[in-house]
């Protein structure tokens, strides 16, 4: 069954040259995704059509207004079934590849995207869940949406080649991925490093896993903390023991 992935913007001209190219344009010819974007300036009241206004109580920029957002997104219930509502704000739950997960398995998304302050608080009503791309602010959440819809079809059985190819991605086990290599052997003397080479796919294995804890332990210590907080497993904990041993950089 395809997923079903609704977006509410005022600017719906950005999404076809992304998701038109590579795995997503892919993916919707092969009828794995439907894609429908909405502009709520359709259900926008008035004459010019205004999505925005200015915030009672004063202050600088302009808000989104309540209406149009609430009844696009009636309309497409009415058409397509309700699905799952996320709208897209600084404000909101970060998102992760855990999150990405729980939302690759639901049948129909429906992502809100913002521009101007922000939303009109009285939209939250009307959405399931409020998600946020980090602790950074953009002129609108389209390009978060775009990073949504990417992180979760990669997930759908089949869009991708090999599907085991996301096992070992960064995050999938709470650890980043290991650095990867490939032809030329010997890089301007930076060369591919032997174990690589050896053919030991079990030797491959260890090194591999030794170097996401390193990178993982260097990088990104609030991730390594969490790992440490469950049991480790008996090669994990050696392969610890000598990342201290060699005293390894980043």
């Amino acid at each position: 069954m395809a997923l079903v992935i609704d977006i509410l913007s005022i600017f719906p001209e950005m999404f076809p040259p992304v998701f038109s190219v590579s795995i997503t344009g892919r993916a919707i010819e092969r009828g794995q995704m439907v894609l429908h974007v909405v502009d709520p300036r359709e259900f926008a009241p008035g004459k010019h059509r205004s999505t925005d206004d200015t915030p009672y109580g004063g202050g600088s920029g302009m808000v989104m207004r309540p209406e149009p957002v609430v009844l696009a997104l009636e309309s497409i219930e009415a058409q397509r079934g309700r699905g799952k509502r996320l709208l897209l704000t600084p404000t909101g739950t970060p998102f992760t590849q855990k999150v990405a997960h729980l939302l690759a398995a639901e049948p129909h998304l429906v992502l809100i995207c913002g521009r101007y302050e922000g939303f009109d608080a009285r939209i939250s009503a009307s959405v399931d869940e409020e998600l946020s791309l980090g602790d950074f602010v953009m002129t609108g959440g389209e390009v978060a949406a775009m990073a949504v819809v990417d992180a979760v079809l990669r997930l759908q059985p089949g869009v991708l080649q090999n599907d085991s190819s996301t096992v070992e991605e960064s995050f999938e086990q709470g650890l980043l991925e290991y650095p990867q290599y490939t032809r030329p052997a010997d890089f301007r003397g930076m060369p591919v490093p032997e174990v690589l080479l050896s053919g030991n796919h079990e030797r491959i294995r260890r090194w591999r896993r030794k170097m996401s804890l390193q990178r993982t332990r260097d990088r990104r210590p609030d991730l390594f903390a969490l790992l440490l907080t469950a049991p480790l497993s008996k090669e994990d904990r050696a392969l610890l023991s000598e990342l201290e041993q060699e005293g390894a950089p980043s």
